[in-house]
């Protein structure tokens, strides 16, 4: 594999990494207090433009939705397919 391509995937992948640790920790502020403050609404808005595609899949019982958890999901596909790549 050319060595710009392998720089390209790893940035690619540090990227997405991140991305996936602030979808995870958005969903956990979700179920706290500071889901009403600025900070709260600044990182649902970044993480939003993936997970808003998987919202309302697997709603249970009314208020509880598990449906970021499928997002989460092939998003960890995505990064293991781009690490396996690297190797």
């Amino acid at each position: 594999m050319p060595e710009y391509l392998v720089i390209i995937l790893q940035y690619s992948y540090w990227a997405l990494s991140a991305y996936y640790y602030l979808m995870i920790f958005t969903i956990i502020l979700s179920w706290t207090p500071i889901r009403n403050t600025w900070f709260y609404d600044f990182i649902d808005k970044i993480t939003s433009l993936y997970l808003r595609y998987f919202r309302g899949w697997a709603v249970i019982r009314g208020t509880f939705d598990l449906s970021p958890l499928i997002g989460l999901l092939l998003f960890q596909l995505l990064l293991s397919f781009i690490a396996s790549a690297l190797r």
